[in-house]
């Protein structure tokens, strides 16, 4: 079994929170990187490089640890820090490292204090350069930790940031952390919509060790409706990633192959049932017909009452002549079964008033909800699609 894969399996069984932020996770196996490298894609996801053939000979506990290592990065953030520099970035490493291996028994035991490190200059036996923080100092952030250095650094000339960047070589590589292919509010709104869905299906089954940064990331303010439509139908997400006889395992020929979809369309889900007030849909409908101008993304737009009412793609200015059909009772789960077997969309945008059961969506879904939404309606959405996934008009 690939490694990285058999090391998720092994953190799942200590956390399944942990299983959850590694669905999130795209796994790209290259002989390119001398580890792992941990990036954001231009398609909105997080994605982790890694070397399967130098993990392949590394202990089972210590690549488990290296896994947990890159998602506890995910977590806490690190890939939004942006250096200033050469010096700056390679001080960041340290506290980034610092702020997570404390929280892994495999890496802290065979790590190196960031005081003990800097009061020897660069002095260390160790085959890789794992770092810890200062036994007086547990528990803080990278920021934190940054800071510290930069004081301890001006007090005493002996580190050599060079040597420890060498020494760091077998170490993951967090070159691409703070370049983003994609804004980074995008990137803000990715990283909680992941840790929120992660809470939700582990039914809060959070680590002890990290819930304190796991509340801190679902409980950021939440962002006007509009913002949240827009990065939403903008970030390009990839689609499912499934085994296929058609494309040859490169490494196990008896195995079938990986492949995954390229899914470049919205779902626009319209309940038109009774209960929506007509200027909601408007004022819904003008904020989707300005995002048509601004983003190349494929549009379809469904109307749903208790059945499917009407599937067309959505045009500029099209709203302007928009007919609503339905008007009755409501069901939203046809238009989200249509939206996931016909049109195989990459997300749902699904505007309602809430007062409709829950439906069962195995897509992105963002649930764009009218002034007169449903609590109940709102509260479930959340517990099952995180946080981050529904909005209301205001």
């Amino acid at each position: 079994m690939d490694p990285v894969e058999s090391a998720a399996i092994e953190l799942g069984k200590e956390s399944p929170f942990y299983t959850y932020v590694f669905m999130y996770l795209e796994r790209v196996a290259t002989s390119r990187v001398r580890t792992l490298k941990l990036r954001v894609s231009d398609q909105g996801r997080f994605q982790l490089f890694y070397n399967p053939e130098l993990l392949e000979n590394k202990p089972k506990e210590l690549v488990k640890a290296l896994l947990l290592h890159e998602l506890l990065h995910i977590i806490n953030g690190h890939v939004l820090i942006k250096p200033e520099n050469k010096r700056d970035r390679i001080i960041w490493d340290l506290a980034m490292d610092a702020a997570v291996n404390q929280h892994i028994p495999g890496l802290y035991a065979f790590s190196v204090p960031l005081d003990v490190l800097i009061a020897e200059g660069c002095g260390t036996d160790n085959e890789r350069l794992f770092v810890a923080p200062p036994d007086f100092m547990p528990n803080r952030t990278a920021e934190e930790y940054h800071r510290w250095i930069l004081e301890e650094f001006h007090k005493s000339k002996k580190i050599d940031l060079e040597i420890i960047e060498e020494m760091r070589e077998n170490v993951d590589s967090h070159e691409d952390f703070g370049t983003l292919p994609i804004s980074q509010e995008m990137v803000e709104d990715l990283l909680k919509q992941v840790v929120s869905e992660a809470v939700s299906k582990s039914r809060d089954r959070v680590p002890p060790a990290i819930k304190e940064v796991v509340d801190v990331v679902i409980s950021r303010p939440r962002v006007h409706w509009k913002t949240a439509l827009r990065r939403f139908v903008g970030s390009a997400i990839l689609g499912e990633r499934y085994r296929t006889p058609m494309r040859p395992n490169r490494r196990y020929s008896d195995q079938p192959g990986w492949r995954r979809e390229y899914l470049a369309k919205i779902a626009i889900i319209l309940d038109t049932s009774g209960s929506i007030i007509e200027d909601e849909i408007n004022a819904f409908l003008s904020e989707i017909d300005g995002l048509t101008r601004l983003l190349d993304t494929q549009l379809w737009m469904i109307q749903v009452d208790e059945a499917v009412r009407s599937v067309t793609r959505y045009s500029k200015g099209q709203w302007k002549d928009f007919q609503i059909l339905g008007r009755g009772g409501t069901d939203l789960q046809p238009a989200v079964d249509y939206a996931q077997k016909e049109l195989r969309v990459e997300g749902l945008v699904i505007f309602t008033d809430g007062y409709v059961d829950l439906p069962l969506v195995k897509r992105r879904v963002l649930f764009v909800l009218s002034r007169t939404f449903s609590k109940e309606f709102a509260e479930e959405a959340r517990q099952v699609y995180g946080t981050g996934s529904v909005v209301t008009l205001t």
